[in-house]
């Protein structure tokens, strides 16, 4: 039992650190308002990583019939989502580096969660993959309940673990570069993110 919450573990951990427009979006988001954002922002991903793999561990049904019933204008509300980060990226100018980078109104960081959380949840057919994965992972169909929240709590942790890293390393790198670095930072990320978005529509609308 115990192997199943690292196999969830180890896997919540690699996903989350591949790189994707998600990644880039809490880098960004620690070099421009610090690195509470950031990690609230990761935290957001972490969530809807956990709820899409309870579904597909748990077996619910209805619940991913549902998802998968309206994943096209789902993906497409998040492709028009990351347009818009995309856009927001590459427009944005650097601010004083050194002004209070976590000082962040609750309003703000409940923002900053609810957006990553939307658009991960943006693309239901990560149901599938979870249950593929999870299948390869050791999770059969008869598996028990307590076997299934063994590894989906994995699979949180896991990628809660690696937000964590990614907002202390971006925070502290944020201290220690100017405003022109965090600008080219903003300009490969909005061009990357917008790419990403591009990608996203082009999948849907084949």
């Amino acid at each position: 039992m115990s192997l199943l919450f690292f196999k969830g573990l180890a896997f919540g951990f690699v996903l989350a650190a591949t790189i994707g427009p998600m990644w880039l979006l809490c880098l960004r988001r620690t070099l421009a308002q610090g690195m509470l954002a950031g990690f609230v922002s990761g935290m957001g991903i972490a969530a809807a990583d956990g709820l899409y793999g309870a579904i597909a561990a748990f077996g619910l049904t209805v619940v991913s019939g549902f998802l998968l019933e309206h994943g096209f204008w789902l993906g497409i509300a998040g492709a028009a989502f990351l347009f818009w980060l995309g856009a927001k990226a590459l427009l944005a100018v650097p601010g004083p580096l050194d002004a209070a980078p976590d000082a962040k109104p609750p309003r703000s960081l409940a923002a900053a969660f609810g957006s990553t959380l939307g658009l991960t949840l943006a693309n239901p057919p990560t149901i599938l993959a979870f249950a593929a994965i999870f299948a390869g992972l050791g999770l059969s169909a008869s598996a028990s309940y307590a076997a299934a929240g063994l590894i989906v709590a994995g699979v949180v942790l896991g990628s809660a673990a690696w937000w964590v890293i990614l907002a202390l390393g971006a925070g502290w790198l944020r201290g220690r570069i100017g405003p022109r670095l965090v600008r080219a930072v903003n300009v490969v990320c909005g061009l990357t993110i917008l790419g990403f978005a591009l990608w996203q529509l082009a999948a849907l609308l084949r």
